[in-house]
């Protein structure tokens, strides 16, 4: 079996980045769920600082598998850190859409000139 769903013509469909746009819808879902039956709504029931903490154990992980230079690893590792991203986000409100609007305000802008622009230094 794949992991790929198939567009209505019945061709695989390539993963793409709107992964992240219904695995928001989804975490947004189970926001205020039964935290026996969903792992998500238990993570949101517990707090913004044991989400933050879930946050940066994924990212400290993610780190490790990347020194390590264990490709498969960080893609996992990768994953988990995204998807509990999303759940920090749903977790204090935040719309993902206000995020891509910040990136997209910073397409095409220097790195460097981007950071001196910042105000809150």
């Amino acid at each position: 079996m794949s992991d790929q769903s198939e567009n209505a013509d019945g061709a695989a469909k390539q993963p793409d980045a709107d992964i992240l746009t219904r695995l928001a819808a989804a975490i947004a879902a189970r926001k205020g769920g039964d935290p026996t039956q969903s792992y998500t709504a238990k993570l949101l029931g517990d707090g913004i600082e044991k989400c933050a903490q879930k946050l940066g154990e994924e990212a400290v992980e993610t780190v490790i598998a990347a020194v390590a230079g264990n490709r498969d690893e960080t893609v996992s590792e990768s994953a988990d850190i995204l998807y509990h991203l999303l759940v920090v986000w749903a977790a204090m409100g935040i719309d993902p859409a206000e995020v891509y609007a910040e990136l997209a305000r910073r397409e095409g802008v220097s790195g460097i000139a981007e950071k001196a622009g910042r105000t809150n230094q």
